[in-house]
């Protein structure tokens, strides 16, 4: 029997390590929003051995799931069903359990990239950069890939990475160009730089940022600002945080989740308050 709308009714986040995750947060601030004093939010910390039991050893007052790594892949096998969306980049960030059942994933972190650009005015662009080649570089892409309509450069440390990242565009139907890492400093002129790299490995390129630079992207969230961001601002140029992306992602998720539209400046002001207190 499904559950009623007035029951308990579960999700949660699930990573390895999952300690440092802002979603029980930012989930619960939607859900207070929406006056839904019935719904719980927590994190688990699950890596992909453990996976399928936890799967097992879920009962009908769950509503979904939110992953991150290195769970966005493993997790297909144990679905019903996945998006288009998730299925470009063989990545769920996203479960939904349906009534019947059903378990189906999607991704919210390519819509989540392309609503955080169009909230600062970023609707197209003839080019873009993006520096790295990992996995949220493949988020990145399939995102330019409805907002970039020429080029997009990717900036990559490693043959294997290239390769990966040409299999992307071929997938996607983006016109990449794969560039060495060692000439990442050209991407700084690009009119949208997507910077989906690890903390610290763009601090090298901070002090070549140009006069009048364009939008920076970074997806990095804490620490904040990196010496990238840091660099771009005061060099006056737009910056867009990981915590516009995390934000708009997870407002997502609560709609696929809960059925419920929440707004994402409620959701924002929770993330914004975290942040002062650190």
């Amino acid at each position: 029997m499904p559950p009623r709308a007035t029951d308990r009714r579960r999700a949660a986040v699930l990573g390895s390590p999952i300690a440092h995750s802002l979603s029980p947060v930012l989930h619960r601030a939607a859900y207070t929003e929406l006056g839904l004093a019935h719904w719980t939010y927590d994190r688990f910390d699950v890596d992909e051995a453990a996976l399928p039991g936890f799967f097992e050893g879920l009962g009908p007052e769950w509503a979904g799931l939110s992953l991150t790594m290195p769970l966005k892949r493993a997790v297909i096998p144990l679905l019903d069903s996945i998006s288009e969306t998730a299925a470009s980049v063989d990545a769920v960030n996203t479960v939904v359990f349906g009534e019947d059942g059903r378990k189906t994933g999607d991704n919210t972190d390519i819509p989540g990239i392309v609503a955080a650009l169009r909230e600062h005015g970023i609707e197209k662009v003839e080019t873009a950069a993006i520096l790295g080649a990992g996995a949220t570089a493949s988020s990145a892409l399939a995102a330019l890939a409805r907002v970039c309509t020429g080029e997009v450069a990717v900036y990559v440390r490693s043959a294997a990475r290239a390769a990966e990242i040409r299999g992307w565009a071929e997938r996607l139907d983006v016109n990449v160009r794969v560039a060495n890492w060692l000439d990442a400093e050209e991407a700084l002129h690009a009119p949208l730089v997507v910077a989906t790299t690890p903390a610290g490995a763009t601090d090298a390129i901070a002090a070549t940022v140009p006069e009048t630079p364009t939008t920076l992207f970074d997806v990095l969230y804490d620490p904040w600002p990196t010496a990238l961001a840091a660099r771009w601002s005061v060099r006056g140029g737009v910056v867009i945080g990981g915590l516009d992306l995390l934000v708009h992602q997870a407002v997502l998720q609560v709609e696929k989740m809960t059925s419920r539209a929440v707004t994402v400046q409620r959701v924002r002001a929770v993330a914004g308050e975290i942040f002062d207190r650190k």
